[in-house]
């Protein structure tokens, strides 16, 4: 029906009702009066007075099918309103008011003009609808998020979810009902409802909640095998932006225990807007993400530079197409040449270099020192020593908790470039600081993409160990982490996240195979043993750098260390004169601060020799 049809409709029935109304309380009041002109008059007011307030409250505009308390607020203030006005007329011409008339006729009025909306909504809830072709779905919440969905469920007869049950840890509400739906339990009681109403659905409708309490309730889901969906943010649902197509698959990034950092948006906007900057390794996922949470502040242009041209070229598209304002130049390099480093960073003279360009697989790189060495420690050096030559105001190093007392070539090497970076800063005007984190979900070097490749390929998943656990953290946050040391940045820094509490790598295996809708007994987790160079744990912080203050919130600062001038000059003039073996006990010593200078052993120059 067209919106004028729909309006001559409504003001057809509102005229026949409000005359109803009047002339039914008249009628049973005195019928002898009952087509007096002080009824007459009274008629003409009440009709006219009615229309008046309709169309100031938007009766005429509301979808009545979706009517709720806000729309009867509506008609209970125009109906008192027309009976005030018409109450008044009867006074100013008559000199005399009909309470009792006018009392029946309000009721009547409220009755008639509430029933005619709501009875549409009762027509379109309960006759329209079809349950027999609905999911039974059980919603885990019963506050205004949840709610919210069920009303929206309700609502939409021609949508695939029924909710049947709502599950809330609340004890006052449960074996109440909301919406017309039973509040039947707590989160323990998840498994049994859902063999006992044969639920097929399951929606977490708990976004106010912290991590750990999503994890608790998931872990009660993911024992019923149902399809659950989660929605995101609160926000969302009370700005109405939520439909329940905007569920979503729960993510095991829902099930890190720790909350997301804040930026100090205002800071970091001063910093960047109008600004040059270079990202490197700016095809990476860590990388490649800083780029995207830049734009975000307004800079005059954003230098993608990195070694491998398709990751470079793909990055550059997608920014171009969100962000027109801004310039992307993109330059093809390998920070190990020099040459080409100082070049760009002349060209562009940045305000802020972030460098992300490294290697970072652990088994790999004890395999390959030397290459570990050039990239992650040289070519470090090259990035920094540019920077400082075209006098950048702050440079980021992005580093890794496996720098902390280093067990491994990676993180041995990231440690070596946090010292090279620090000893520039003592006499440098560019400030340089260094971002340490745990391991980041989705990007290349996690485990989560290689668990997931052997989910897909029916198992089993390969854990080094039961006990092995790491700190984990999102590529959005690591990345705004980053991004928030450079704003805090005075010079020779560590910045370090608090990440909440370390996972055990097993727990995220089986919530992965979980996510993925299997059982562990239909893809089962295998142990092979702790790989050259891995610790059991990682830590963030050594002894010697541990500062207990936060200097932002959720972000904590190390302290500076002594000078590593000499040692860094050492290791640089022996990395082309000892053999790989040498090479990996002498990385380890310098990072742990075991290091002594000592005299080159003859019998390990087996690659200078030739």
């Amino acid at each position: 029906m067209s919106y004028k049809k729909r309006l001559s409709f409504l003001i057809v029935c509102d005229s026949t009702i409000v005359l109803t109304a009047i002339f039914l309380s008249q009628f049973l009041l005195d019928t002898q009066k009952l087509f007096s002109p002080f009824i007459i008059y009274t008629s003409i007011a009440l009709l006219l007075s009615h229309h008046i307030f309709a169309h100031i409250f938007k009766l005429y505009k509301k979808a009545w099918s979706y009517a709720s308390i806000g729309e009867l607020h509506s008609i209970f203030k125009a109906v008192t309103l027309t009976i005030i006005v018409t109450a008044t007329c009867q006074f100013i011409f008559f000199n005399d008011i009909y309470f009792r008339a006018l009392a029946i006729t309000w009721m009547l009025h409220m009755l008639l003009i509430g029933g005619s909306r709501f009875a549409w909504r009762v027509y379109r809830d309960d006759i329209l609808k079809k349950p027999e072709s609905k999911n039974k779905t059980l919603i885990v919440g019963a506050g205004y998020a949840g709610t919210a969905v069920v009303r929206q469920l309700q609502q939409n007869p021609n949508g695939e979810l029924q909710p049947v049950a709502f599950i809330d840890d609340d004890v006052r509400k449960q074996g109440l009902e909301i919406m017309g739906v039973p509040v039947v339990g707590g989160v323990k009681r998840i498994e049994d409802v859902v063999k006992k109403r044969d639920i097929n659905h399951i929606l977490i409708a708990t976004p106010s909640l912290n991590k750990q309490e999503i994890n608790r309730i998931f872990q009660e889901c993911s024992k019923t095998k149902v399809d659950t969906k989660i929605l995101p943010s609160i926000e969302d649902m009370v700005s109405g932006k939520v439909s329940i197509s905007e569920f979503r698959d729960v993510q095991v990034e829902d099930l890190l225990g720790r909350k997301p950092v804040k930026l100090d948006i205002t800071s970091i906007s001063k910093e960047i807007e109008g600004e040059t900057v270079v990202v490197t390794g700016a095809g990476g996922s860590i990388g490649s993400e800083l780029c995207r949470q830049i734009c975000q502040f307004n800079p005059k242009q954003v230098v993608l530079l990195g070694h491998g041209e398709n990751s470079i070229y793909s990055i550059e598209l997608e920014l171009k197409k969100r962000y027109d304002h801004i310039e992307f130049p993109a330059e093809i390099a390998d920070i190990q040449d020099r040459e080409r480093i100082f070049d760009v960073m002349y060209k562009y003279q940045p305000t802020y270099v972030f460098h992300a360009a490294a290697h970072k697989h652990v088994p790999l790189m004890e395999h390959n020192p030397r290459e570990a060495v050039k990239n992650n420690i040289f070519g470090t050096k090259n990035v920094a020593e540019a920077a400082d030559a075209a006098n950048v105001q702050t440079f980021v190093l992005v580093s890794s908790d496996k720098a902390v007392n280093p067990t491994n070539i990676m993180g041995s090497t990231k440690r070596l470039a946090e010292m090279v970076i620090q000893e520039l800063s003592r006499n440098s005007k560019t400030r340089f600081v260094a971002v340490r984190f745990g391991n980041v979900l989705g990007s290349r070097g996690s485990v989560v993409p290689l668990f997931k490749k052997q989910i897909q390929q029916g198992g089993p998943v390969t854990v080094t160990h039961p006990d092995m656990t790491r700190y984990f953290m999102t590529i959005p946050e690591a990345s705004r982490l980053v991004i928030q040391a450079g704003a805090l940045a005075r010079g020779g820094e560590i910045f370090v996240l608090d990440m909440g509490e370390p996972v055990k790598i097993v727990d995220l295996a089986r919530n992965l195979i979980r996510l993925s809708g299997y059982t562990e007994q239909e893809i089962p987790i295998k142990f092979n043993g702790i790989r050259p160079g891995e610790k059991m744990f990682e830590e963030l912080l050594n002894e010697n750098e541990v500062n207990p203050k936060q200097v932002f919130p959720k972000i904590y600062i190390g302290k500076v260390t002594t000078s590593h001038e000499e040692t860094l000059d050492d290791f640089m003039n022996r990395f082309e004169t000892i053999d790989d073996i040498s090479l990996r006990q002498l990385l380890l010593n310098i990072a742990n601060n075991r290091y002594e200078k000592m005299p080159i052993v003859k019998e390990h120059l087996t690659v200078v020799s030739k």
